[in-house]
């Protein structure tokens, strides 16, 4: 692989104490309020109306945010590239410490996106804006990568950028997250043996988990690997209620994994990836690294 990810030599890891990602724009962006909360703070359940998360938020709805919800990222911040991998080209999009980031937040798209979608400041009700503001806050670095047709060769593909990074950046704590049919990509990915080795802990968004798949990840892992789940109740595509019924499954078979369920009362399929609170879920796992 060549280009900026690999100009790099190995970067220093993260501090001894949990990362910490700062507040930013927490009054427009935390979540509007719970319905459920049990297992302690395990699984919540987060308030959601289209006419406030969606009508109040956006100037056009569902293509653009209000301006509150968005602010300027310097154009020295940000890249985009195409990598060269075994299993042929990755478009990628970057933003933050290309150097020595503190932690790596990798985001994989769902069906009919590419790497440019975690990158849209607008779309989302701002969100992915506020996620690179976060990063570059903290001195992180974001990453979008093109999962293509989620095909076994675009798993490679990921799979490389994945190892990649991990290599160029040491011991900087790695989440992965991944939204919709991108889950499918990264569950498969998330089975290997590789995994555990370079990603410390794994998003899914709207997606379709089970404990089967959660057993064999921790299984190729031999460690703990902190998870965050998030659905809406009215997912037509991953159905809520076989969602929650995984989570309650993995967490009688686990009792002591860390694992998080964040439901939105009334969300549809892509509300998780508008309404996930980037800095909590974020705090959240780093918080459980080892």
């Amino acid at each position: 692989m060549g280009g900026l990810l690999i100009a790099v030599a190995s970067a220093q890891g993260a501090a001894a104490e949990p990362l910490v990602l700062p507040p930013f724009k927490d009054a427009l962006f935390a979540y509007p309020g719970l319905t459920a909360y049990r297992d302690d703070g395990a699984f919540v359940d987060v308030d959601y109306s289209e006419a406030r998360d969606i009508d109040q938020r956006d100037e056009i709805p569902e293509r653009k945010a209000k301006r509150q919800y968005v602010s300027t990222i310097a154009s020295g911040q940000k890249a985009e590239q195409t990598l060269t991998t075994s299993a042929g080209p990755l478009a990628i999009a970057t933003v933050g410490n290309h150097e020595r980031p503190r932690a790596v937040v990798v985001f994989i798209h769902g069906r009919g996106g590419d790497h440019r979608l975690g990158m849209n400041d607008w779309t989302f009700g701002g969100n992915f804006n506020r996620l690179k503001n976060l990063m570059i806050g903290v001195d992180g670095l974001y990453v979008t990568a093109d999962a293509g047709s989620f095909s076994s060769a675009d798993g490679g593909r990921i799979e490389e950028l994945l190892k990649a990074l991990s290599r160029r950046f040491g011991a900087a704590p790695l989440v992965l997250a991944c939204g919709s049919m991108g889950g499918e990509l990264c569950w498969s990915l998330a089975m290997q043996p590789f995994f555990g080795k370079a990603v410390d802990a794994f998003m899914v968004l709207g997606g379709n988990s089970s404990l089967e798949r959660f057993r064999h990840m921790q299984a190729a892992a031999g460690h703990l690997i902190p998870m965050v789940l998030a659905h809406g109740t009215r997912d037509t595509v991953y159905p809520w209620e076989r969602q929650t019924r995984a989570f309650d499954e993995i967490r009688r078979a686990y009792p002591k994994e860390a694992i998080r369920f964040v439901s939105f009362d009334g969300g549809t399929h892509g509300t998780p990836i508008r309404m996930i609170d980037w800095r909590e879920e974020l705090n959240w796992l780093f918080a459980r690294l080892d």
